[in-house]
């Protein structure tokens, strides 16, 4: 089969497409995929670079999440028949491992996983839709609605709005009925965040979000019955010197959400503001499969849509991992390696 092979940590020239890449063979338990799509996450980036601590072994398949057609079915698989369109659940559950990491994964014509993994892709639902889903919209789901519990009328404020994790917590806050204000790095990102639902947008490179804030929602004091200046909920996701600025904007009581720290995991800290306003600072790791079956279910609906940057064919999957790791991306990138384009 063709894959596009990692056999040593590196660049994205450390990538290969391979055209001769020995197929798939299900065993007890398993099932082989036809990947129609397979999107990217920066996951992928440290898996290519090397993470301290993480050993890959090689030759290594990425991309975590994976959408196809099950072609082949090992001994002791029931519930599934070969013809039916599948999403994956990247994290294996119960044995332990993660897809495109320790297993191989979708950049390839075939992936082979675990049976207890798969989820069916309810009619209607593209393969390009329902692969956005798992990693990036499920993270967000967890972070937003089960650990965050962001509610109507909200003040919502996102940073690094514009990513595949960004877009849906847009998407996600403005279901729930919240005010939404969205920060990416371009005015041409920001629009686009406007064009799915954020209320108002500011782009960081220009504007202080905090000074931004104040002018809008008016600076938090503890001053004053009934007086709720600032934002209700910041998601800070980067960290970094983003971190006590988003302390700076809450209201009493507020709430930061947080599922990563993409610009620094060890910033400086100012305990002041917790304690004088009383934050809360919630912490969320990942996604259940509970999330991934309610996305596709909202998809099915019609309530909300997959943010696709680009579906593009398996030899540019180094292209589009240059394109996610240079923050050149709105929503999420889909490798196809047969081909197949987003339907309409």
């Amino acid at each position: 089969m063709r894959a596009m092979v990692l056999r040593e940590h590196g660049g994205n020239d450390s990538l290969r497409l391979e055209t001769d890449f020995p197929d798939p063979i299900p065993g007890e338990g398993d099932v082989v995929l036809r990947v129609e799509a397979a999107s990217l996450n920066y996951h992928d980036v440290f898996t290519r670079r090397g993470m301290p601590g993480i050993r890959i072994a090689m030759p290594a398949i990425m991309g975590l999440d994976v959408a196809g057609e099950i072609v082949a079915i090992g001994k002791g698989v029931e519930g599934w028949s070969v013809g039916d369109r599948v999403l994956v659940d990247p994290i294996n559950r119960v044995e332990g491992g993660l897809m495109g990491e320790t297993m191989h994964g979708g950049l390839a014509e075939l992936c082979r996983a675990r049976a207890h993994q798969l989820i069916p892709i309810p009619d209607g639902v593209t393969y390009p839709d329902a692969a956005a889903l798992p990693c990036a919209y499920g993270t967000a789901r967890r972070m937003m609605m089960t650990r965050g519990g962001v509610a109507m009328d909200e003040k919502v404020l996102i940073l690094g709005a514009s990513g595949g994790v960004g877009v849906c917590c847009v998407q996600l806050a403005k279901l729930a009925g919240a005010e939404v204000i969205a920060c990416a790095g371009t005015d041409e990102k920001a629009g686009r965040l406007r064009a799915i639902g954020a209320d108002h947008t500011i782009n960081y490179a220009t504007q202080d979000f905090v000074q931004e804030i104040y002018a809008r929602y008016g600076k938090p004091t503890r001053r004053g019955a009934g007086v709720r200046r600032g934002v209700d909920v910041v998601v800070n996701y980067t960290g970094g010197e983003t971190w006590t600025k988003s302390l700076r904007v809450l209201r009493v009581g507020g709430k930061v959400l947080t599922c990563g720290a993409t610009a620094g995991y060890d910033p400086p800290e100012d305990l002041r503001f917790i304690w004088t306003f009383e934050l809360q600072i919630i912490g969320s790791n990942g996604w259940a499969r509970e999330d991934i079956v309610a996305l596709l279910d909202i998809v099915q609906s019609g309530r909300l849509r997959s943010v696709v940057d680009t579906v593009l064919p398996l030899e540019q999957a180094p292209e589009a991992l240059r394109r996610l790791e240079a923050r050149e991306v709105f929503g999420k990138l889909v490798i196809a390696p047969h081909g197949a384009g987003r339907a309409p």
